[in-house]
């Protein structure tokens, strides 16, 4: 009989120490700008993420998660230090975000000396980030700004019949990505860029700029987000601007389009490319929206979620699929949640994502045109999907690590590469 009591009481503690443990919360750092010119971009970035954690009832591999926000302005050196405090202070298991692009290439960075935690991008989407010496526990699943740029430059050349194009972007990894993505396919197409303007980011006064745009070229490309888009437009208006307009991502995404004041509607009829389109009828994708509308009440959302919502909606809904997948087992340096997040399909509601061996997203590019719809807002329509846009825009990777690093002036607009 003792020898029974004995066993049971052995038992009982392994099968408390098992339910406890099953029980423990996994610790999850949210980095988002919800400081600077990107503040509504991080809000609704937070949105998206936390859209996919009601979507999971807040648990995952029968595990609660336990959320901490870390707040950056947009600036490396803020992406660095909110990370630390999440990874070091707080200990968090694993990391979603960051969400500007120079962030990104910084947080990779970090991740390399933090081998035991797990990073999963926000929506970040500097090429240097998973290009150039990735990081084995960083993972992105969405595309990087030239690829968010598939299919938009042929459109503006071989449609609009737009020959000559001058750039202004902000001055930084993102922009430098974008700018790449459409120089690649517009100058193949034949078309030539005559002038780049970088601006810091954060800028206020674009009067200078403005009165330096060219006026014998026939469209003008915008790499500019944010308050420094909203801005740019009301100068823009203002100074009586009329050229054709050629949108980067961020620059027609749902944080300009409803923000206030009638400069935006310099933007109807402005085509742009990215990872989504409004008006796009797929199931899938008007189930997230719905799922987004749901979640929080009409002021304290947008009508339609971003892309910022979109990209951390979907690296939270990878994350805890994962999760779900393993039973919420983190151990052994997280080896069976990497490998899950490595060969993971994300059926996502802007297409389907797999990932490279760099652990990059390879996925669908939306080529759109904003419009007035029928309530009113300002939205992004579909012209058409680009599918299976890898980092290399289709070329082989050496032919594209010859042509460099994306800057300032890079790459050289030329008819091939």
């Amino acid at each position: 009989m003792r020898t029974f009591l004995r066993f049971m009481s052995v038992f009982v503690l392994v099968a408390f120490a098992s339910v406890a443990q099953a029980a423990d919360a996994i610790k999850v750092g949210v980095l988002a700008t919800l400081e600077g010119t990107y503040t509504v971009l991080g809000e609704d970035g937070v949105r998206g993420f936390r859209t996919a954690l009601g979507q999971f009832n807040e648990m995952a591999g029968g595990r609660p998660i336990e959320v901490i926000i870390g707040a950056t302005d947009a600036s490396p050196d803020s992406a660095v230090r909110a990370a630390r405090k999440l990874v070091e202070q707080d200990g968090v298991d694993i990391i979603i975000g960051p969400l500007s692009g120079s962030e990104g290439i910084a947080v990779k960075n970090y991740a390399k000396t933090q081998p035991h935690v797990t990073f999963i991008n926000g929506i970040s989407g500097a090429q240097g980030t998973t290009f150039t010496e990735p990081a084995d526990n960083f993972f992105r699943f969405n595309m990087d700004g030239a690829q968010w740029m598939a299919g938009l430059g042929n459109y503006v050349f071989n449609e609009k019949g737009w020959e000559t194009v001058a750039t202004i972007g902000e001055d930084y990894s993102f922009i430098y990505t974008q700018v790449l993505g459409f120089a690649l396919e517009y100058c193949q197409a034949g078309g030539e860029i005559t002038e780049r303007h970088w601006v810091p980011l954060g800028t206020k006064d674009f009067g200078s700029i403005i009165a330096a745009l060219p006026d014998d070229v026939d469209a003008i490309y915008l790499g500019l987000g944010g308050g420094d888009a909203v801005n740019f437009l009301n100068q823009y208006l203002q100074a009586g601007g009329e050229a054709n307009l050629i949108g980067g991502t961020i620059m027609v995404d749902g944080t300009v389009l409803n923000s206030k004041g009638d400069a935006k509607d310099v933007l109807i009829g402005t085509p742009a490319a990215g990872p989504q389109a409004d008006t796009w009828d797929n199931e899938a994708w008007q189930a997230y929206v719905k799922a987004y509308q749901d979640a929080f009440a009409p002021e304290d959302r947008f009508p339609s979620p971003s892309l910022l919502a979109t990209g951390y909606y979907n690296a939270a809904t990878a994350a805890f699929t994962v999760l779900n997948n393993i039973g919420g087992d983190l151990s052994d340096g997280h080896v069976a949640f990497r490998d899950g997040l490595t060969n993971l399909v994300l059926d996502a509601p802007n297409g389907q994502i797999t990932l490279d061996g760099n652990r990059q997203a390879i996925g669908t590019n939306f080529v759109t045109e904003v419009i007035e719809g029928e309530d009113g807002n300002l939205v992004n329509s579909l012209v058409h999907t680009v599918p299976n846009v890898n980092q290399t825009m289709g070329m082989d990777p050496e032919s594209f690590r010859a042509i460099g690093a994306p800057g300032r002036d890079v790459p050289v607009c030329q008819a091939s590469y």
